[in-house]
């Protein structure tokens, strides 16, 4: 999604624009099996790129989507508290937000957060509303993004993976086994991989660890159990189990949380649907799982830095990587500060 919304905003200047992809077709990473959350931008540390970027790029989106013709819904988002512990890291959170610049950000008690949500645990004592909360389709967008490029004028070359990088007098030759792209710039938006592209132009200080994110999806007649994404306090491994309705109707649940080793591997595990079940149940009542249609795994890029590194170590080599979340959200406005960077490169 960071390598499209990137495409389609070069492709409105007067540049020469490929986008290089291993696989066959796009969106075949950590963009086709995530939460589909846009968020409000409340989570990130004060002054990260992570918060910077998540509240322009959710900001964005509203507009972009309705460019691009993608379903886009702002069903707003709760954060829901159980004791006293929770009710300090929600305060945490509430301040952080405001600080980040998110808009209409509020606390509230049990009896509005049951107007909210009849089906929300009865345990739950609080929760922090963000109202910009919404829901997209990640694959649709990024389809969407990369088509509205190409007819702009970039080229979209498919099962390309780069094998070597050289740089030149003029800039860099990307090979693959059977190709090379000749390019005064490169962006490196290549999610698992990008610790692995940016090592071929000489940077070996990207290390990017595979996060496991395993997901339940409903069927259609569960997608009104809840209207916002319910969200539990974030522990150090993220934002927890959410529950959640998705732009088609469905109803989403998970994702785990847990590192490997293997980019590859996006197995889906006994152990991890049982933590799903468990705490959904804990947070909303009444969730047939019974009624499930599909389960996946995604596998998010976990950078070493705790923030996205979006750096240049040498002219023409720009990175993007370690775009976790809140990656998504932030996608159109990881496109405009690259943008900005090549500007300065000339």
């Amino acid at each position: 999604v960071v390598g499209g919304m990137l495409a389609r905003k070069l492709s409105a200047y007067k540049l020469k624009v490929c986008i290089i992809e291993k696989e066959n077709d796009v969106a075949m990473g950590a963009t086709k099996a995530n939460s589909a959350i846009v968020h409000a931008g409340f989570d990130a540390e004060e002054g990260s790129l992570k918060a910077k970027l998540n509240v322009l790029g959710s900001e964005m989106m509203p507009q972009i989507t309705t460019e691009l013709g993608v379903k886009y819904k702002r069903n707003g988002s709760l954060v829901i508290g159980f004791n006293d512990n929770d009710q300090e890291t929600i305060k945490k959170l509430y301040n952080r937000g405001v600080k980040n610049g998110v808009k209409d950000l509020k606390i509230i008690k049990r009896e509005e957060l049951k107007k909210f949500e009849p089906n929300i645990s009865d345990n739950a004592i609080c929760a922090l509303y963000a109202p910009t909360g919404a829901i997209i389709c990640p694959y649709e967008l990024t389809i969407a993004a990369i088509g509205n490029a190409m007819d702009n004028g970039v080229e979209l070359k498919l099962n390309f993976e780069v094998k070597e990088i050289d740089k030149t007098d003029t800039g860099y030759e990307i090979k693959s086994d059977n190709d090379t792209v000749y390019a005064e710039f490169v962006i490196n938006a290549a999610g698992l991989y990008s610790d692995k592209i940016a090592e071929m132009s000489g940077d070996s200080s990207i290390k990017i660890s595979p996060r496991r994110g395993e997901y339940i999806l409903l069927d259609k007649e569960c997608g009104s159990i809840v209207s916002h994404t319910i969200f539990r306090t974030p522990d150090k491994m993220g934002k927890g189990i959410l529950v959640s309705p998705t732009v088609d109707g469905n109803l989403l649940t998970g994702p785990t949380s847990v590192n490997i080793e293997d980019k590859e591997d996006k197995t889906t595990t006994m152990e991890g649907f049982a933590k799903i079940i468990k705490e959904t149940a804990e947070d909303v009542a009444g969730v047939p799982f019974n009624k499930t249609i599909t389960s996946f795994c995604g596998l998010r890029a976990a950078g070493n830095t705790g923030d996205f590194i979006i750096n240049s170590h040498k002219r023409g080599f720009i990175n993007a990587a370690g775009i976790e979340s809140p990656g998504l959200s932030a996608s159109p406005a990881i496109a405009e500060y690259i943008t900005d960077m090549l500007k300065e490169q000339g």
